[in-house]
């Protein structure tokens, strides 16, 4: 019998070995690793389709001509015809000023309301709701409100204000000299909101010992707004530097409704504008495309430069 049990011992298959489930943990792990490749590949997805494609074709477009649905390569010649159009210059110099106002005038105001606002200990959330409210209104309904306030006329509440002060009133976007500053003040209102709550967000993230051991110092206001609060938020200063530059410099919808486009003497043409001109007004989405790049190069290549002079970040 003993030997009858070990021959079928023998002969009966071995057992396959059991196979091990992952455990919960992995497979939590594996799930979240799915997920967020399917956000990744969805995202890339759509820089590409919206982003990434038009760029390129924006490039081939430049050295091409269409005509009667015939496209044919010219090389340079669209960025020659731009070249020698008399909007062209004008348009980069009303582009440019534009850009220097808004800085001088948009981009230090917002960080001081921010620091008023941080010091601030009552009312709070009523006056941060109250700086962005301009940035909740569309911005063509609130540069409409501009374009009735820039009346040059004395139904214009500017000139009221001004004429009420006993001060010299002016034509505002009717004139050559003021169209640039008239645009700006616009612009910064409408999109000043943003900007401060930006900043108020990294005013609360610095530590408060360090404003105590500047109070412990004797530091005053100034001496620890630039001793603590710039160099603590000079990141987030960088960054919005190098945002409002790339963002100005794309001014359309300023010019387009207040000053009905090109302005007096084309004293508010900006690129993108001329780009609008070329593309939905003279049919050359070709010299359009040529505007697109030059704007595209510039802004690159400032980009580039701005991140190689910056100072490096500990």
């Amino acid at each position: 019998m003993d030997g009858a049990v070990r021959l079928d011992d023998a002969v009966r298959p071995a057992r396959a070995p059991a196979t091990t489930r992952p455990s919960s943990k992995t497979r939590s792990r594996i799930q979240s690793h799915v997920t967020g490749h399917a956000f990744l590949i969805g995202a890339v997805i759509c820089f590409a389709v919206f982003s990434w494609y038009p760029m390129v074709r924006e490039f081939i477009m430049s050295f091409q001509r269409t005509r009667r649905g015939v496209t044919t390569w010219v090389g340079w010649q669209n960025y020659e015809r731009l070249w020698h159009d008399p909007s062209f210059a004008a348009a980069w110099r009303n582009t440019v000023t534009f850009t220097v106002l808004a800085l001088l005038i948009g981009y230090a105001l917002p960080f001081l309301i921010a620091v008023l606002l941080n010091e601030l200990r009552h009312a709070q959330g009523y006056l941060r709701a109250l700086v962005y409210l301009p940035v909740m209104l569309p911005p063509a309904s609130a540069l409409l409100l501009f374009r009735f306030a820039y009346d040059p006329g004395e139904g214009g509440i500017f000139n009221y204000l001004l004429h009420a002060a006993h001060l010299p009133t002016s034509q505002w976007v009717q004139s050559t000299t003021m169209t640039q500053p008239s645009l700006v003040i616009a612009s910064t209102w409408m999109n000043v909101g943003s900007s401060i709550l930006v900043y108020l967000a990294a005013l609360q993230n610095i530590p408060g010992e360090l404003y105590e051991a500047a109070e412990l110092d004797g530091a005053g206001l100034l001496r620890r707004l630039w001793h603590v609060t710039v160099p603590q938020t000079r990141l987030i200063l960088s960054l919005m530097f190098l945002l409002q530059v790339v963002a100005t410099m794309q001014v359309f919808i300023e010019p387009l409704i207040l000053a009905g486009g090109a302005g007096v003497e084309d004293s508010a043409t900006s690129v993108v504008y001329l780009m609008y001109q070329h593309a939905f007004k003279q049919n050359d989405l070709n010299g359009a495309a040529a505007l697109g790049v030059m704007l595209m190069v510039v802004l690159a290549g400032f980009s580039i430069a701005y991140a190689r002079l910056s100072p490096k970040q500990d």
